[in-house]
């Protein structure tokens, strides 16, 4: 009786054994291994491109995102720094070179128009001149127009306009060091002048991103750009948003890497080389430098022009296969540019699936001596 339990035993643990060392994919691992991702190729089972990085891959996939302004923007010209807005409050005196005027009462060579609001549509009305355009004139231009229009009633009228309340024309500034609402003077009237004044960005320069919301348009430039392409140093206009905010991309890490997490872009570019530089680079007792992936929705463009193809239309899905092991690969992940929401992928060595395959096969035959021995004990009672 004992000894049937005995073989039954040693019986069980060997087809057990058997079974580990046929389903190496059931142990533990970190993702698919190179043979897996292969298998997902167009021309396989599945619906990838499965592309080997080179010199012409780097130069057509290594696309950054281009900010800028458009000629709406860059073609605005510098503003007054007292230019006149709709509920402004402003102030006339109006001098008459005649006895009986328009408007200076008898006996007096003046008067004075106190609290003249400029209305919701930028006019105000003056007597005797009308309904006169405000908004968007410096009080000098509105002087004039006031003095042609009563220089057809009373002989050479002599006009002061100024300001008695109302900042004229102000932009808002969120996300900068100083945040608030500044008015556009004399040494502001620049988008970095203005920012210089709110005290700079509160972020990282290197991934500060500037956005400008006039009217329904918005545009959006790098913050060193302000300072690297002059162009882009465009003249503010009031009412206009700044919004300082920090550049929103990331990748994805996974695999035999230092660490599998979601990471943020610390600067403009990132080539793959840098981002596992990032995670802690390629894990030295797992990684296998010849499986580096990066896994990317390619636009059709492309994605076309990679495959050579003319006819794939919509989202593409293309893994990039790096092989830092090769001659020149070092140098192919350094070219390699890391864009927003990729997946670094790096596949664990052959070896250690078989370590792992080993290690579990000891394991069951530990299992097996145990268990030989305890029937052997049990025999021999």
């Amino acid at each position: 009786m004992n000894s049937n339990r005995l073989r039954l035993a040693r019986g069980a643990a060997l087809v057990a054994a058997i079974a580990l060392t046929a389903s190496c994919a059931a142990l533990p691992r970190s993702g698919p291994n190179k043979s897996e991702i292969f298998a997902g190729s167009v021309l396989r089972e599945g619906d990838s491109f499965i592309i080997t990085v080179d010199d012409r891959v780097n130069y057509i996939a290594s696309v950054a995102p281009s900010y800028g302004f458009d000629d709406a923007f860059l073609n605005a010209g510098i503003v007054g720094s007292d230019t006149i807005q709709p509920g402004d409050v402003l102030g006339l005196t109006i001098w008459e070179n005649v006895d009986d005027g328009l408007l200076v009462p008898q006996g007096q060579n003046a008067t004075v128009l106190d609290e003249v609001q400029v209305d919701g549509a930028g006019f105000i009305f003056v007597p005797y001149a009308g309904r006169i355009r405000a908004a968007g004139n410096t009080p000098e231009a509105i002087r004039r127009l006031i003095t042609e229009k009563l220089g057809d009633q009373t002989p050479d009228p002599q006009v002061q306009v100024r300001r008695l309340a109302g900042d004229g024309a102000t932009v808002s500034i969120v996300g900068a060091s100083g945040q608030g609402v500044f008015p556009i003077e004399r040494p502001t009237r620049t988008l970095s002048a203005m920012l210089a004044a709110a005290g700079g960005v509160s972020i990282e320069p290197e991934i500060a991103l500037v956005k400008v919301v006039r009217g329904d348009k918005v545009g959006t430039v790098w913050f060193q750009d302000l300072y690297d392409h002059p162009a882009n140093d465009i003249a503010l206009r009031g009412g206009d948003r700044i919004i300082i905010e920090a550049d929103q991309r990331s990748f994805t890490a996974l695999g035999a890497t230092g660490s599998q997490t979601e990471v943020p872009f610390e600067s403009r570019t990132i080539s793959a080389i840098e981002a596992l530089a990032q995670v802690g680079g390629l894990s030295s007792s797992t990684a296998d430098p010849t499986g580096v992936f990066v896994f990317r929705n390619e636009p059709s463009e492309i994605a076309n022009a990679l495959t050579g193809r003319t006819d794939l239309t919509g989202s593409q899905r293309v893994v990039y296969v790096l092989d830092l092991t090769k001659p020149n690969g070092m140098f192919m992940a350094r070219d390699f540019a890391i864009r927003d929401e990729d997946t670094v992928y790096v596949t664990e060595a052959p070896i250690v699936q078989f370590n792992k395959t080993i290690s579990a096969l000891t394991g069951t035959l530990s299992s097996v001596t145990g268990l030989t021995s305890a029937a052997n004990n049990a025999n021999a009672q």
